[in-house]
């Protein structure tokens, strides 16, 4: 077991993580990444990345989350595979965390990259098919199914958005929810409901994903929550929109978050609570989500971290006042 110490202590990997800790490094800030059960976040399991600026032809996901930690190592990063069990929040700044390998970790700031994840039905096929016809976000994939026929599974805001968001390409949206009405706000429950390209199944869950021979999604196979009949749905794409979760269960009871468990930060910026703490990415995002938004935020929590720390070295060298005689 070791003690290892840095002004800038980043736990979780991802476009956050990684892009916090490039703009730390170069501040000269030697950050420390704790990258955590899955280093370099969701898009190590995202196949075709086409919306992620600077690139003009399809990335890899895993492959653009070894260039950016690439990146960060080389301006000068220490990468450590490690998984943050425990934080002391009460007693900062410096903060301290402890690793599953016993090992402790202290940082004069404190930025939390531990992200989210897509909620899942756990039904037969639907890991299988993962980027091959199922998919959790509409908006980093909905353009691969242009002029296809796709489905939407949920009912709240998250799957009403995901599928009024799709009709901008596909004119062949079902939405499946294993109610009779939807739990969405009224204002999206009626622009879904009026618009011509989406239809809706009503008392339908799905029990599993199957794929034609292509080894691709070709269907989904329903059951009704009424009669318990099953049917079938051809489909090109699925998209599963019942919500995420970050992960921020280290933080309850320390942190603020709201009712969904998302950090609370001040608008506009990735500053929590506590002085010399930030969030960045799907931590705290609950309604953009995108790896590009993630890095932006990233690059925020580096800065202003960088900014705190140097309030922090000019007070403590300010001389004392000499007490009146």
């Amino acid at each position: 077991m070791a003690t290892h110490r840095t002004k800038m202590l980043i736990i979780g990997s991802g476009p956050a993580g990684y892009s916090a800790a490039i703009y730390a490094a170069r501040a000269m800030l030697e950050p420390i990444v704790v990258q955590g059960l899955q280093p370099g976040g969701q898009l190590t399991i995202t196949t075709d990345v086409e919306n992620y600026p600077g690139f003009r032809d399809v990335v890899q996901g895993p492959w653009l989350m070894e260039e950016m930690k690439a990146q960060a190592e080389h301006v000068g990063t220490r990468m450590m595979w490690d998984t943050i069990v425990s934080v002391d929040l009460e007693n900062g700044p410096p903060y301290k965390a402890i690793g599953d390998s016993g090992d402790e970790y202290i940082g004069d700031t404190l930025v939390i990259c531990t992200g989210a994840q897509a909620k899942w039905l756990g039904v037969p096929g639907e890991q299988e098919l993962g980027g091959k016809g199922v998919s959790a976000c509409a908006t980093c994939d909905g353009f691969f199914y242009r002029g296809k026929k796709v489905a939407v599974i949920g009912g709240g805001n998250t799957a009403v958005e995901e599928a009024l968001y799709l009709t901008n390409h596909s004119d062949d949206v079902t939405l499946i929810h294993r109610r009779d009405e939807l739990r969405a706000e009224k204002i999206l429950q009626d622009r879904l409901l009026k618009h011509p390209k989406i239809s809706a199944l009503w008392n339908k869950t799905v029990t599993s994903f199957e794929a034609g021979e292509d080894g691709a999604l070709h269907h989904l196979v329903l059951e009704d929550t009424v009669t318990g009949e099953t049917s079938t749905l051809e489909v090109d794409g699925a998209f599963v929109a019942i919500g995420h979760a970050p992960a921020t269960e280290l933080f309850k009871g320390k942190l603020a978050m709201d009712d969904s468990g998302y950090l609370d930060v001040e608008p506009g910026t990735p500053k929590t609570a506590l002085p010399g703490v930030f969030a960045a990415g799907d931590v705290t995002d609950h309604v953009y989500r995108q790896a590009v938004t993630a890095a932006g935020m990233g690059c925020m929590a580096a800065l202003d971290g960088e900014r705190f720390l140097a309030t922090m070295e000019a007070a403590s060298a300010e001389p004392e006042t000499e007490a009146a005689e």
